[in-house]
């Protein structure tokens, strides 16, 4: 009998124009995790792209929401609610503009620091009590807004910071998945950063 059960979510934008986008860090962490443990048979359910994995008698459901970053919460709140998944079973994945580029910071809890994916998710779940994977990526440079920004792709040195960071985050998720997410969090946050 499956007695728990995760839901692990990438944000994003769905549609050609915004891969590989500052704000589609969750989608590509998720494409890089289904490639690293060969994940496929993904479909598509409450507004989600999903592919469900059985890790140690636990259920584990991964998906990217296909509602546009604004209106993640629709898509998770609803599969969350369909499976009875609490809050603190809820990990998501997304960029953050208050972390230096290519940093990552995992948190069990927290604001949505204006991060409108996080905003539709807590308002959702009625809660802030999910874990977060955050990948820097930076403030917004050259007179570019931060919509301009979030929705701009990576160039020059940021390419390979963000890129190393995506490959950090997959493995974050698999030691999480094997150990818990407080051992994640002692073993990948950066002390560093504040």
């Amino acid at each position: 009998m499956i007695n728990k059960m995760k839901l692990i979510v990438g944000l994003g934008n769905p549609g050609k124009e915004y891969e590989k986008t500052r704000h589609n860090i969750g989608f590509d962490v998720l494409e890089l995790f289904s490639h690293r443990n060969k994940l496929s048979l993904w479909k598509n359910f409450m507004n989600s792209e999903i592919v469900t994995v059985m890790n140690n008698g636990e259920k584990i459901i991964f998906a990217k929401p296909q509602t546009y970053m604004n209106n993640s919460g629709e898509s998770i709140g609803d599969i969350a609610k369909y499976y009875k998944i609490e809050p603190e079973d809820i990990w998501v994945i997304c960029d953050d503009l208050d972390l230096p580029v290519g940093k990552v910071r995992i948190r069990k809890k927290g604001s949505a620091g204006g991060h409108n994916g996080l905003k539709s998710i807590m308002a959702h779940l009625q809660s802030e009590n999910f874990c977060r994977f955050r990948v820097g990526i930076g403030h917004p440079k050259n007179g570019h807004t931060v919509i301009e920004h979030v929705l701009g792709r990576p160039y020059g040195e940021d390419i390979k910071k963000i890129e190393e960071a995506e490959e950090k985050v997959a493995e974050s998720i698999e030691f999480a998945l094997k150990e818990n997410i407080d051992k994640a969090m002692n073993y990948f946050n950066d002390k560093k950063n504040k």
